[in-house]
């Protein structure tokens, strides 16, 4: 009877507890730099003279070491030994950072995030630009017979996780019409678009790419998100607004587009042009 008993406690203490949910690794690379840049780098970034505590936050070395206070910044591991965490989640105004006339505080959900960090051993990752790139293994997924190519993997295993479902794959229309968004910035015409339902080769879509790659208008448009990143513009755009002879550079950036110009080059020529041996 008593064992009867404890069997059935047993089969009742599993059936009204919470499951073991796995806990996601915290990427420090997308999860933690971007709020220690944004909120923290101002008293514990990389300048000197605004600098607290005797440590800096961009730095693993002083990170994981010891402040002004001879206590430990970041303790892998051990959340409660971590004076980070503990000045973040201080109920002292004295202690609590940030202080409150900081416009930048943490929200609660990242203060979570940077505990689970320290928890799971404050792992530590170089800047992305730094670090050198590894082909990553496919990830398991269910509908393998969905995936067609490589990437198709990654994308399904993501909609899986997320439980979603791929939809439908679309129609020749709305594929040309696409395509030639994405890599033109310009609709496809009428007579594109017939040509490419007229087509019923296997390569049809590829030769549309092809086609598209080698239009004029593919290196305007790429051009328009790398002059947007170094803020052209034909005029000042400041105060009288005068005109500027800017125009034979943004002509440049829209032919090294449409050349495929390597990246390296594509950065020298812009930064150190005048230092290469027959510069124009």
């Amino acid at each position: 009877m008593k064992i009867k008993l404890a069997f059935s406690v047993l089969i009742f203490a599993f059936a009204f507890s919470s499951p073991v949910v796995a806990e996601e690794p915290v990427n420090f690379g997308d999860e933690i730099r971007p709020v220690l840049s944004s909120k923290c780098f101002a008293c514990h970034g990389p300048d000197a003279e605004q600098r607290e505590g005797g440590f800096r936050i961009d730095k693993k070395e002083s990170a994981l070491g010891e402040g002004d206070s001879g206590e430990k910044i970041i303790v892998p591991g051990d959340v409660d030994s971590s004076e980070l965490v503990n000045r973040i989640t201080s109920d002292d105004p004295d202690l609590l950072m940030h202080p409150e006339d900081f416009e930048k505080n943490l929200t609660p959900e990242e203060i979570e995030k940077i505990k689970l960090w320290v928890k799971q051993g404050a792992k530590w990752q170089d800047h992305w630009a730094y670090v050198t790139p590894v082909k990553s293994k496919l990830p398991e997924v269910k509908q393998i017979d969905w995936a067609k190519e490589p990437l198709d993997r990654f994308i399904l295993a993501r909609l899986e996780k997320e439980k979603l479902t791929p939809g439908k794959q679309a129609d020749r229309i709305t594929l040309i019409r696409r395509v030639t968004l994405d890599l033109t910035g310009l609709p496809p015409t009428i007579e594109e678009v017939n040509n490419f339902l007229k087509d019923q080769s296997p390569n049809a879509y590829e030769k549309v790419v092809d086609r598209l790659l080698t239009s004029p208008r593919y290196g305007e448009n790429m051009a328009r998100y790398w002059l947007d990143a170094v803020r052209y513009g034909d005029t000042h755009g400041l105060h009288l607004d005068n005109y500027r002879e800017m125009w034979p550079y943004r002509d440049w950036v829209v032919r090294a587009f449409n050349k495929n110009m390597p990246y390296d080059q594509f950065v020298i020529e812009q930064l150190a042009g005048d230092l290469l041996e027959n510069p124009t």
